[in-house]
């Protein structure tokens, strides 16, 4: 039964709007873990308003809003997927069983989902999704899915593998695909009717071209192409006979521009208006371009993490958002009114040599606010963001660079401007290595921070948000210039805390991270790391590739995690370093991980047992039952945060 529950949300995630803009829905997640999907109704002169539907979902469940308030859900179901709609106080309705190993819904556009949406008993049988599917082979299959129970009706199966997904008319007939066919990615459209292709997107013979925004009611496009020799953003009115403009102020190099949504009701003869997501390293912002001109117009917007999805209608742009002290919830702009207020200060990331950090100026401040510049502008609203249970306030966070050996090093700060003297002090390592911490609520560092303590969280090389080059840094040379990054900022924290007679540094590691954690401890100066928690760990590179299922191999092998580093520190490999982890470690793990396995960490304990550590004493070794690689996100979170808070802070457990 999806009844309707009541939630303290404090992650959210997978955003998706109906058609016509009058719903929205995600997956969502309170204190303890376990994620469930959650429908919001976004009235035209009022807040969000969300309501938690009991479904119990992972990470990998997908959720789609629909114009009457239901909710479709594709979730994962052996070696296929099985796709439900939730409605508030009804039972689950099983709609289509699909054995394809992927799977993914698409919402109707405004006009179709509004006709769905008239009359649920007299449109069952209307379509109010589609479906794409692959499996092995290099072919996609698409469906048009109902809600009344009745098998998908088969539309097309297409050559290529395809993703995207943009409509090029109100009423759901013409759907706009990116198809990766022949090593390239261009953009076809699809007649759901006819069940044919035509292509759209032809700039050159070898480019890669594909649509990502599109008016129906004016034909203005935005497409995303590298025939000019780079990867850019450019426009055209699509079918018209100008060609497609690459303006300079769209191509920003170690920027990520990403269009969101076109202004709704363009009058005759107005140029047509886009917001865009911007994102560099750990935040994101948004700007306003109008076409035909060569400047885009900063919101001022508070400093965080936007979601990069939204729908902008007379009621404002909706888009998800997220800040260190703010959970991810649905915020509301008047475009206009942010155009006409002044910039906030205090947005930017403050350019921060380690040796000039501050070391005093009062403890850290517990609600201070992420955009504590001053006042929140006019124009922007938050709806749905949950505060403490206890009724007090998040920890808030900054993003400073730090000097690194190669270059700045961003970091997600939590600790106020005298982090550095806080009593105590870690240093977090985010998996990946394809990833990144961001300016967005978390719940782990939160936990953290809760007691006073600092919180460091850089994005060493490797990491992603930066440019091509930063984020491929580490191909082929796991522990390489990230492990560099990572002890440089281990030596330079620990040495001015020395000076001022507070205890070194803590690491703590998720995943690559504790990875990289236990690396680190293993070849930091003696005495410069009071304690080491890590999560999910792997080996090396070579012994996760011997273990893991195949996307992991796949994935290992293509970042050439198999490949040594080869200089003066040796093999990157914890089992032959275990040696020299002399701090106190914290070990925890799922036993159902099915990323990293948990033979990993159980193979790290059996060597600390034969090196002679004595286990509760030297090394704690936690193993999660039925818990896999989300561990941190999953059911019963919630204890695995407390236990980590107290390791870090004290070397016991809680």
């Amino acid at each position: 039964m999806s009844t309707q529950t009541v939630h303290l949300a404090l992650r959210r995630f997978g955003f998706t709007f109906a058609g016509d803009g009058s719903h929205a829905a995600c997956l969502a997640a309170g204190a303890d873990g376990g994620w469930y999907p959650e429908s919001w109704r976004l009235p035209g002169d009022g807040p969000a308003v969300p309501t938690g539907l009991a479904s119990a979902e992972d990470l990998r469940s997908q959720v789609l809003a629909l114009p009457d308030g239901r909710v479709l859900v594709c979730r994962p179901d052996g070696e296929g997927h099985a796709v439900l709609l939730l409605a508030a106080g009804e039972p689950e309705v099983l709609l289509a069983p699909v054995r394809l190993p992927a799977l993914r819904l698409l919402a109707l556009p405004e006009a179709a989902s509004a006709t769905s949406a008239t009359s649920v008993a007299a449109s069952a049988a209307e379509p109010v999704a589609v479906l794409l599917g692959t499996d092995a082979r290099p072919v996609t299959s698409v469906w048009l899915l109902a809600a009344d129970g009745s098998a998908p009706r088969a539309v097309a199966e297409l050559p290529g593998l395809c993703g995207g997904g943009v409509w090029l008319d109100a009423a759901g007939r013409l759907l706009a695909l990116d198809r990766l066919a022949g090593g390239r990615l261009k953009t076809v459209v699809l007649d759901l009717e006819l069940g044919v292709t035509t292509p759209l997107l032809e700039l050159g013979e070898e480019s890669n071209d594909r649509l990502v925004l599109f008016d129906p009611a004016s034909g203005f496009g935005m497409l995303r192409s590298d025939a000019p020799g780079v990867d850019r953003l450019g426009w055209a009115l699509i079918g018209g006979a100008e060609p497609v403009r690459f303006p300079d102020c769209l191509h920003q190099p170690g920027r990520l521009l990403r269009p969101v949504a076109a202004a709704p009701g363009r009058g005759p003869g107005e140029e047509p208006q886009v917001v865009l997501q911007v994102d560099q390293g750990a935040a994101s912002a948004l700007v306003l371009w109008r076409a035909g001109e060569r400047r885009l117009r900063p919101l001022p917007v508070p400093p965080g993490r936007w979601g990069g999805v939204g729908h902008w209608s007379a009621a404002g742009l909706r888009m998800p958002y997220s800040a260190p002290d703010r959970p991810a919830a649905l915020a509301t702009l008047d475009v206009a009114a942010l155009l006409a207020a002044e910039p906030l200060a205090g947005s930017a990331p403050m350019a921060l040599p380690l040796a000039l950090a501050p070391l005093n100026g009062g403890a850290p401040q517990a609600g201070s606010g992420t955009a504590a510049a001053g006042a929140e502008p006019v124009g922007w609203r938050l709806d749905g963001s949950a505060g403490p249970g206890d009724g007090g306030r998040w920890r808030s966070a900054q993003c400073l660079e730090l000097a690194g050996p190669a270059g700045p090093v961003e970091a997600v700060v939590y600790g106020g401007e005298s982090w550095l003297s806080a009593p105590h002090l870690v240093l977090a390592l985010h998996g990946g290595p394809a990833d990144a911490w961001r300016l967005e609520f978390d719940p782990a560092l939160q936990r953290i921070a809760a007691d006073g303590t600092a919180v460091l969280a850089p994005n060493q090389r490797g990491s992603t948000g930066y440019g091509p080059q930063y984020a491929a840094a580490v191909n082929g040379a796991w522990g390489g210039p990230d492990l560099e990054d990572v002890l440089a900022l281990l030596e330079g924290v620990a040495g001015q805390r020395a000076a001022l007679g507070l205890e070194p540094p803590t690491l703590f590691g998720v995943s690559y991270g504790a990875f990289l954690a236990l690396l680190a401890a293993a070849h930091a100066p003696a005495g410069s790391v009071a304690r080491c928690a890590v999560v999910a760990p792997f080996l090396s590179g070579r012994r996760l590739l011997a273990e893991a299922g195949p996307s992991v191999r796949a994935l290992t092998a293509r970042l050439g995690g198999d490949l040594e580093v080869a200089d003066a520190r040796g093999p990157r490999d914890v089992l032959r370093v275990a040696p020299l982890l002399t701090a106190p470690l914290l070990v925890v793990h799922g036993d159902r991980d099915e990323v990293v396995p948990v033979g990993q960490s159980r193979a790290l304990r059996h060597e600390l047992l034969r090196l002679g550590r004595l286990e509760g004493v030297d090394f704690r070794y936690v193993e999660a039952a039925g818990a896999g690689h989300e561990l941190l996100a999953e059911e019963g979170s919630a204890v695995l945060h407390e236990l980590l808070a107290a390791f870090l802070r004290t070397g016991r457990p809680a």
